[in-house]
């Protein structure tokens, strides 16, 4: 493969990004070489990144082996890509050869990767649904975390991508009620297409008010899905006695200034840190990664989330994606690079 190239995006420093013409390497026995198709912007890691916010003591992502050593800037960065086996390093690997796999792989057009850390997406599921795998396990963590009980009444905060998916998965549980919030009239849509009983805007002038009269004992179980460090205390202000709230967001290196001097004592309130790398210890017992994975795959054939894809940008165009992520996140929901 001596002379072929890779387009890869990297961050170069806050707010820049730039792709590079990398040479492929050659295969060795064991490895295949996949020529990507999609892959997924995930707004909300991918912008804290792309701002400068990301906690610099920290690597990247010590759990994705693409990632593990990467710190600083400039950053190869994307966990969320879809591709076609070209190229096997072995003959014996062969029969991968045109198979359709799910990679957590930074956005590039060509990555080599061992068997073991690709997926294989199941028949009857396109590329584009497939590339939202990693957000749906994601959300499929979220709900395992928060328990909901038959008859709760849920409230979930932020309707980005993975805020969606989670609403989505909760509307097939029997609760009481499911409500939502969003700043964005377009996802407040997406939110009730999805099965919420109401979405509203958390600034609304009237939404206490609407709250308050749905639920005037508080919601059961709340999500905590905007990113916004300071959506913690809009949390525990909708929170009842003894009320669990599931906090996915990730701040990167912004700090949560949270009031718990009020309801949160009294009301005996459960903070609950939710993340997708690991499987929480009171379910490893009987739940694996790979039993995660298959009821993410069932959940993204019911959900079919890439009616959620506003936004399609080549490799090329990576600048002007983060841009609209950045400046206009009220145009998108979820953005994704075809190659």
């Amino acid at each position: 493969m001596t002379g072929e190239s890779n387009f890869a995006l990297y961050h170069e420093a806050p707010r820049k990004v730039g792709i590079k013409r990398e040479p492929i390497p050659d295969l060795e026995a064991g490895d295949l070489l996949v020529q990507t198709r999609f892959s997924a912007i995930s707004p909300g890691t991918e912008t804290l990144l792309y701002r400068g916010e990301f906690p610099s003591e920290l690597l990247i992502d010590e759990a994705i082996p693409a990632l593990a050593s990467q710190t600083g800037y400039p950053q190869k960065y994307g966990y969320s890509a879809v591709g076609e086996v070209i190229r096997a390093g072995s003959s014996d690997m062969d029969s991968w050869i045109g198979s359709l796999v799910f990679a957590f792989n930074p956005h590039e057009e060509f990555f080599i990767a061992h068997p073991s850390s690709l997926i294989p997406v199941p028949d009857g599921i396109a590329g584009e649904d497939a590339v939202f795998l990693s957000n749906m396990e994601t959300a499929v963590n979220l709900v395992m975390d928060g328990r909901p009980l038959v008859g709760e009444n849920v409230i979930v905060f932020g309707q980005g991508i993975v805020g969606l998916l989670t609403t989505g998965i909760l509307s097939h549980f029997p609760l009481n009620k499911l409500i939502s919030l969003d700043r964005y009239p377009s996802r407040r849509q997406a939110s009730t297409e999805m099965g919420a009983l109401e979405s509203f805007d958390p600034v609304g002038a009237d939404t206490t008010e609407k709250l308050v009269s749905l639920l005037p004992e508080g919601a059961d179980l709340v999500f905590e899905l905007t990113g916004r460090p300071e959506a913690v205390d809009d949390a525990l202000a909708v929170s009842g006695y003894q009320t669990r709230i599931v906090i996915g967001s990730w701040y990167g290196d912004r700090t949560a200034t949270v009031k718990l001097g009020g309801v949160f004592h009294r009301n005996r309130i459960r903070i609950i840190s939710s993340q997708v790398s690991t499987i929480a210890p009171e379910h490893s017992g009987r739940w694996t990664k790979g039993r995660r994975f298959d009821t993410a795959w069932k959940m993204i054939r019911l959900l079919q989330p890439s009616r959620f894809i506003t936004h399609r940008y080549l490799i090329q165009e990576a600048e002007t994606a983060f841009q609209v992520l950045d400046q206009k996140p009220w145009e998108s929901i979820q953005v994704i690079f075809t190659y």
